[in-house]
């Protein structure tokens, strides 16, 4: 016996959902294509090419206590560079009342910058990136002024790259001629993006010494940069300064040569909320990692 198959017409509504999934795919293939469809990717999460760009508008006004590195520093300029755009000599004097450029010479005056505020609205206190990490640094043999070194992280703490280091030995620098400027627990690092820390922070007790991270000349030393505390600047060659925040004693004056290690300050929390000493290494005025000069532990 033989059997018949009879194929019967698909319905109208079988044939219209065969077109919708035909149509469908055809867009689906168009947008996994290549990237010729027009569609731009953009990586928001990219640091900005300059995290601490120069203010190069107006004017300031010198006041008492101000030295040329402490502008330079504070509105990201390279002191050398900000020199020239004033013809101020080689000395680097400034004095009160004088008036600083950060625009070239027109014949338009532009306003003065007030005294009081800074040309750029800039968070300048240093904050612990959302990461948690401690990381403690020690200074074998070196002096505390009967203060006592901060003890490693509680145990169950979580520790992120870089691990605890093993002690620095007093003293110690690597071959660029750097050491570490405190004793302490590293709660902050070095941010290229928008978090605005241009240093790295280590947490320490009130009134531990502060050291000069590598021979030079204090060319800072004063409260007149806001949030930064009290604040020693260091020059160390043509191309880079170091600067050291919030202290609770200034011990050294402007125009004194001091040595790597040499105690500078005493560790405080002005300027801020905690204990800390903010610690920052400028390359012509531009902020770089310190971690990538200070010895490593």
């Amino acid at each position: 016996m033989s059997l018949t198959v009879i194929r019967r017409p698909a319905p109208l509504y079988a044939l219209k959902l065969l077109a919708t999934a035909v149509a469908l795919s055809t867009v689906l293939a168009g947008c996994s294509s290549s990237p010729s469809s027009g569609v731009r990717v953009v990586d928001r999460g990219a640091a900005p090419s300059n995290p601490n760009p120069q203010v190069t508008s107006g004017q300031y006004r010198v006041k008492r206590g101000d030295t040329l590195y402490s502008i330079a520093f504070k509105y990201g300029w390279d002191y050398k560079a900000l020199a020239a755009r004033n013809n101020i000599d080689s000395a680097y004097t400034i004095h009160p009342g004088q008036v600083i450029r950060f625009d070239s010479a027109s014949s338009a005056p532009p306003p003065v910058v007030a005294t009081t505020a800074p040309a750029t609205v800039v968070n300048q206190t240093s904050s612990t990136p959302s990461s948690t990490f401690k990381t403690t640094i020690i200074r074998q043999g070196a002096a505390t002024n009967g203060t006592t070194p901060t003890a490693p992280a509680a145990a169950g703490t979580a520790v992120v790259s870089p691990p605890v280091p093993a002690p620095v030995p007093a003293g110690q620098r690597n071959a660029a001629g750097w050491t570490w400027p405190a004793n302490g627990t590293l709660i902050g690092k070095f941010a290229s993006n928008g978090s605005l820390n241009k240093g790295i922070d280590i947490a320490g007790n009130l009134g531990q010494p502060v050291f000069a991270a590598s021979d030079g000349a204090v060319v800072y030393a004063g409260s007149g940069l806001r949030g930064y505390g009290e604040l020693v600047i260091i020059k160390h060659s043509d191309t880079y300064v170091s600067a050291y925040g919030h202290n609770r004693r200034l011990l050294v004056q402007e125009g004194q040569q001091v040595k790597a290690g040499q105690t500078i300050a005493e560790m405080g929390s002005t300027g801020t909320d905690r204990v800390k000493l903010h610690f920052e290494i400028r390359s012509q005025g531009k902020p770089v990692d310190p971690l990538q000069f200070l010895p490593r532990r």
